[in-house]
């Protein structure tokens, strides 16, 4: 297959699920450019009105609509896809029924369905060109633009995706798949303590320093070259190993959360301090993986 040839830029940044932007008001606040994709027509609206003035100087471009698998049977055909929102926590809207599932189980059921356009994300990309950074964060469908990069001579020279914390098996298939698109550096960042662990640095690494800047909850912080602690491929398999058994043990369907015998709950707090020590963050959490090309230089 021809690897397809499209321009890379240094100031450019893709927000693939913008929510309500929590991300993008970092990114333009440091001044790069911004490409935001959402799914959600209401959080889309919301993100126009929030960065109108942005909008306006072409520094932020907003693309509605959802990104799907082309390669699956059927799916080339579509022009829609049914979105699944969640009024009680936006931020859980998906396409995946069985995202939607999984978030009814745990207590947030879909508030509703709405179609929207369906994107092809290999065109967008040949349209706006290769980022220097690619966040992606669309509720179990992240690496389907991870995987659209196999498409292009050039890749982003960093990635972040939120970590399939349901499966190990599954986590080690996106290191896996990451790694084999020449990412060769690691960091899983627990996202709860981001608004009071992370602040940007001075002076600034990436883009414009941005004074007394607070993170939003919900956001995927620092990134690239101002984040630290990045590992080998074997080094972030052993981290999620033991943020794997975070989630075995205390996590959404946990064996211990289904305790419910007298004290069960000082095991539970003991097993939460013990794991911590290992982790450096809320037990079980919830982690972002981001990754490092190998074309960028050691420190950077």
């Amino acid at each position: 297959m021809q690897l397809i040839e499209v321009q890379k830029f240094d100031d450019l940044i893709y927000d693939v699920g913008m929510h309500k932007g929590e991300d993008t008001d970092f990114y333009l606040k440091k001044g790069f450019r911004v490409i935001g994709f959402e799914a959600d027509p209401d959080l889309a609206n919301y993100c126009r009105e929030r960065f109108k003035n942005y909008i306006a100087t072409g520094q932020l471009t907003i693309i509605e609509g959802a990104i799907i698998d082309l390669d699956i049977e059927g799916n080339k055909e579509k022009k829609t896809i049914t979105f699944y929102k969640n009024e009680g926590m936006s931020v859980l809207g998906t396409i995946n029924l069985n995202w939607a599932e999984r978030n009814e189980f745990l207590g947030s059921p879909s508030s509703g369905t709405v179609e929207v356009r369906v994107l092809d994300f290999v065109d967008e990309v040949q349209k706006y060109g290769i980022p220097h950074y690619m966040k992606i964060d669309i509720e179990g469908s992240d690496m389907v633009c991870v995987n659209a990069l196999k498409r292009f001579s050039k890749r982003p020279n960093y990635i972040s995706i939120e970590s399939d914390k349901t499966s190990l098996a599954k986590i080690i298939k996106e290191i896996n798949t990451l790694y084999d698109l020449g990412y060769d550096r690691f960091a899983a960042v627990e996202q709860t303590d981001i608004p009071f662990a992370q602040t940007p640095p001075y002076p600034a690494v990436e883009g414009t320093y941005t004074p007394e800047y607070r993170f939003e909850l919900g956001c995927t912080g620092l990134f690239g070259s101002e984040l630290h602690g990045w590992k080998s491929k074997q080094g972030i398999v052993l981290k999620y190993y033991i943020i794997g058994l975070s989630y075995y043990l205390l996590g959404d369907r946990g064996i211990m959360e289904a305790w419910s015998f007298k004290g069960a709950w000082v095991f539970r707090a003991i097993v939460r301090r013990t794991l911590r020590l290992f982790t450096r963050a809320t037990v079980p959490g919830w982690y972002d993986t981001h990754a490092r090309h190998s074309s960028m230089a050691v420190g950077k």
